[in-house]
């Protein structure tokens, strides 16, 4: 599922080439992806402009001219791809928007969405999600404080969204390792030097991946290079077996409150 670092991926590449952009065709192949008739969503979306994207943890928010927002959420499986309809990547769309001959497909939507809402109903959908962690108001003191009185695994603190936006299953993963913490460790044990060191690790893993386009497996659009370059840097998700680059020891999957885990048990440790 795209976290974090994926979706501010998106957010900066959409920035750079819809906005004020008028859009012009609106395609739904797929009506559970929306939430209105899609007769009203296509009128809706005909002729406005998204004039602002906005990431709200694994959420994107599409600011349309009339003050109306679309919400995005990929959940599991979903893609972005921006291009004509000849470099189109051979797989399904639920829904595509166009903006002249240049069109934003939204692929893999089986559990997310595309919601056309008012403001209110906006924050309404958000407004149980957790702070952003790279937000300027986020430091290590105020990180301290939003651990104080939490209890059980690290990592299934870290991939509640109301408690942190935007880590998912990945990113928890990336983030433990790079404080050498084992994801198991529990959180009401930690010692003000671990929640430092973790609080680093938080900003150094979420900053560094979104700079490099996170783990998306395809690109945005034609002659993209950067999304999905950080498929090749994660140091234990997904590698399961292979041998840890910082302590030679071997990564180990397991599983923790019904998450897969990727950890290496020689360098990390639950202090």
């Amino acid at each position: 599922m795209p976290e974090f670092p994926e979706m501010e991926n998106y957010r900066r590449l959409l920035s750079k080439h819809i906005v004020n952009l008028p859009i012009t065709g609106v395609t739904v192949n797929r009506d559970k992806s929306i939430n209105v008739e899609q007769d009203i969503f296509i009128k809706s979306l005909i002729g406005a402009r998204v004039v602002f994207v906005e990431r709200r943890g694994k959420h994107l928010v599409f600011h349309l001219h009339d003050g109306r927002r679309l919400l995005l959420h990929l959940m599991l499986g979903g893609l972005l791809f921006f291009g004509t309809e000849e470099e189109r990547p051979d797989r399904s769309t639920q829904v595509e928007l166009a903006f002249g001959d240049r069109i934003l497909y939204f692929m893999g939507l089986r559990l997310g969405y595309l919601h056309l809402l008012s403001v209110k109903e906006t924050q309404a959908a958000l407004a149980k999600l957790g702070p952003e962690l790279l937000d300027k108001r986020m430091n290590d003191k105020r990180f301290a404080e939003l651990l104080k009185g939490r209890r059980g695994a690290l990592k299934s603190l870290l991939v509640n969204q109301q408690v942190f936006a935007g880590i998912g299953n990945c990113y928890a993963d990336e983030i433990a390792y790079e404080a050498a913490l084992l994801p198991s460790t529990l959180v009401q044990e930690l010692t003000p030097e671990s929640i430092a060191r973790l609080y680093r690790a938080v900003c150094k893993v979420l900053s560094e991946a979104a700079d490099i386009g996170g783990y998306m497996e395809m690109p945005f659009m034609t002659g993209d290079t950067v999304t999905g370059s950080y498929n090749d840097r994660c140091k234990v998700y997904d590698r399961g077996g292979e041998t840890c680059e910082r302590c030679g020891g071997t990564i180990v999957k397991a599983e923790l409150s019904g998450r897969k885990v990727f950890y290496c048990p020689e360098c990390q440790h639950d202090r």
